[in-house]
């Protein structure tokens, strides 16, 4: 399928039902600890790229690699083994 990339990232969750302040209190340490100059820089130089979202942004992004790649082993007919 033309067009696609793959790449690996890495993303942190809560259970279904984590209430929605305890959500924003670990999205907002986990986002603070992702814009700490040293930490940055130590993922970058280790080839990564910082994305500090919010939990509504990374529920999206889940949702869009999820159907991104849903496509791909469409077209690819693979099928588990």
């Amino acid at each position: 399928m033309p067009s696609y990339e793959a790449i690996a990232w890495f993303g942190i969750g809560a259970p279904k039902n984590t209430p929605a302040e305890i959500v924003q209190k670990l999205n907002n340490a986990i986002n603070a600890g992702l814009a700490d100059p040293q930490f940055k820089a130590r993922l970058v130089d280790l080839g990564g790229v910082p994305a500090p979202m919010s939990p509504t942004d990374f529920s999206n992004f889940i949702a869009a690699e999820t159907e991104k790649w849903a496509k791909v082993v469409k077209f690819s007919g693979a099928k588990p083994e």
